[in-house]
């Protein structure tokens, strides 16, 4: 027995293993090393590498400032900035995305039609599936004020063009209708297979009582909801707050800084300007923000059925 004990422990190691192995080189280390330079004016064209650390951990000349990047990028008026439109963004789309997202769910739930929502379960697949470098480059060309479709419509409708990409508020909507169109379908699926947990028989006893919807999904419905919607607000703010390729490729950011989140002004800080450190910081924030929030999503709206 106990040596059956002790060769399932061992399997159990190197069955476990190699995904610890790629979990620290992907992301353990590179946190650590995050945290580390937050601490340092690491100015890339001015550090050298000074050897390594037990052979994996590389050390750099730059000199420790401590909590000076902290302090600093909390009076940078271009953070606050990029953080409050990343707020505004996920503010915006997060309640549109559940929506929507409730609505194709009960959609797909109501009895009959299983062809139709079979074909519908697999072309909401389609967005998800689609890279997020591919979905940019998508909405460039259909919100091209020369050749891009949506423009063709709106001048057929109204008359005249519009400059979807180069206007700042109707920038940062062509940027949200992308997120939205990717995303929405993965809310849906996951509010589906919410629903597909509630008891037939509780639902169907519901459904005699009242012919109003809207009570069978507040009083039945939507316990069996809330988990799937506590996974949703986590994801998808932390999706949100690191959009990164979908608006680099439509807007760079622009015009201007209206579309700058603030994964493009860290990017911007770290790959323009160089100050490693800054950007590194403002990565380690924005982390703590994420978790913050997540806890908040659990502690107020998760509830176990």
């Amino acid at each position: 027995m106990a040596k059956d004990r002790k060769a399932y422990s061992t399997g159990a190691r190197w069955f476990v293993g190699p995904a610890m192995i790629v979990l620290l080189a992907v992301g353990i280390i590179p946190l650590l090393f995050a945290l580390w330079t937050s601490f340092q004016q690491f100015l890339l064209p001015k550090v050298h590498l000074q050897g390594s650390f037990l052979g994996i951990w590389p050390i750099f000349d730059a000199p420790f400032v401590w909590l000076s990047n902290y302090r600093d990028l909390l009076f940078d008026e271009s953070f606050r900035d990029a953080l409050g439109r990343s707020l505004l963004f996920l503010v915006i789309n997060l309640p549109i995305q559940l929506g929507l997202g409730l609505f194709i769910a009960l959609m797909l739930h109501k009895p009959g039609n299983d062809l139709v929502k079979n074909i519908a379960r697999v072309a909401l697949v389609i967005p998800m599936a689609t890279t997020f470098a591919v979905v940019g480059l998508m909405g460039r060309l259909l919100f091209n004020s020369d050749f891009g479709i949506n423009d063709f419509f709106w001048n057929l409708i109204f008359g005249h063009k519009v400059q979807w990409l180069a206007d700042p508020n109707l920038a940062f909507l062509s940027v949200s209708v992308m997120d939205c169109w990717q995303w929405t379908p993965f809310c849906a699926l996951v509010l589906f297979s919410s629903l597909t947990m509630v008891p037939i028989e509780i639902e169907e006893a519901a459904k005699l009582e009242t012919d109003k919807w809207w009570h069978v999904l507040r009083k039945v419905q939507l316990p069996f909801l809330l988990p799937g919607v506590t996974a949703i607000l986590i994801l998808r703010t932390a999706d949100i707050l690191k959009m990164f390729d979908v608006v680099f490729i439509m807007t760079r950011g622009g015009p201007g800084a209206a579309t700058e989140l603030i994964s493009i002004y860290i990017q911007r800080i770290g790959f323009r300007s160089f100050d490693q450190g800054m950007a590194s910081a403002e990565a380690i924030v924005l982390l703590i923000l994420t978790i913050i929030l997540s806890r908040i999503y659990i502690r107020f709206i998760y509830r176990e059925v």
